[in-house]
């Protein structure tokens, strides 16, 4: 038998083995790794990035802020305790809107209100496009088999993560999609890096200010992890001049944390808090900027 015959057989059998096994409706059996694995993919963006309504207040003048509900379609999030993190955070964002809206004087959009999967690049963008004065993105984190993990926390934007958990939270991330970087229009590469962390390095003071302001105003009224605030190189907060955090709600592993998140008093509970974090967070910032002036 030739050597090309040999070749070509070697590349054949495994096709036509598994030609096979298909016709006659046989399944290969899938390795599991612990409980459960997920499959992430890099995701295009669909062209022409469509930006969502802007609810609450007429008054262009009024602060907006941007609610992103993480993950969403294909891709679930964490999973466990019969919950997933995509419609945990869904139902938590449309529980802030609706307290902003009620409260008045706040503009406010989500990234998304239904459904559907974002790139990961596209929700900051979101949020720059519309002029936001801040963005918060929620989550809801696994421990895996570590089901007495519990408690909420916040992160912000760090160069460096504050911790091996935070690290690898990050990565887990971004992991989702891949950002590109932001090209400052006119400039050249190494000035655009410098103009974007200097953006960032004061963008992320504001942000800190922000993340403290939820934890002091959920203090006796939420759970928090013991470490509740932390940062990490999240590429969803890595919008240069929208203040932002991500907001950790708590692990769909604890079963407690699940019944907190999904329930209704749970997701009232956190809209009340974060929104009197949004309110005093804008007091002060307008306080600041009438004694600037």
């Amino acid at each position: 038998m030739s050597l090309r015959l040999h070749l070509g057989l070697m590349f054949l059998a495994p096709i036509l083995v598994l030609m096979g096994l298909s016709a006659s409706g046989l399944r290969l059996p899938v390795p599991e790794f612990g409980r459960e694995y997920v499959l992430r993919f890099l995701l295009p963006g669909d062209g022409e990035l469509a930006l969502p309504s802007i609810l609450g207040s007429r008054d262009d003048s009024r602060p907006l802020v941007v609610i992103d509900a993480g993950h969403g379609g294909r891709d679930p999030g964490a999973t466990g305790s019969g919950v997933r993190e995509k419609d945990i955070v869904l139902g938590l964002a449309l529980a802030l809107r609706d307290e902003l809206v009620a409260s008045g004087g706040i503009r406010v959009a989500l990234t998304r209100d239904d459904d559907r999967l974002l790139a990961l690049d596209e929700r900051p963008e979101i949020a720059r496009r519309l002029g936001a004065d801040l963005f918060i993105s929620i989550h809801a984190d696994s421990a895996g088999e570590q089901e007495a993990v519990t408690g909420a926390s916040v992160y912000t934007l760090s160069s460096k993560a504050s911790s091996q958990a935070a690290a690898r939270f990050a990565a887990r991330e971004n992991d989702a999609d891949r950002v590109n970087g932001l090209s400052i229009e006119g400039q050249s590469e190494e000035v655009s890096a410098i103009l974007v962390e200097l953006s960032q390095r004061r963008t992320q003071e504001v942000s800190d200010e922000f993340a403290r302001l939820v934890i002091r105003e959920g203090e006796g009224k939420i759970q928090f992890h013991p470490q509740a605030k932390r940062s990490a190189t999240l590429a969803v907060l890595r919008a240069p001049d929208v203040p932002s955090v991500l907001y950790e709600a708590g692990f769909v592993t604890n079963p407690s944390d699940a019944e907190r998140l999904t329930s209704p008093a749970g997701r009232e509970r956190f809209a009340d808090v974060m929104g009197r974090a949004i309110r005093v967070y804008f007091a002060r910032r307008s306080a600041t900027a009438t004694t600037s002036s």
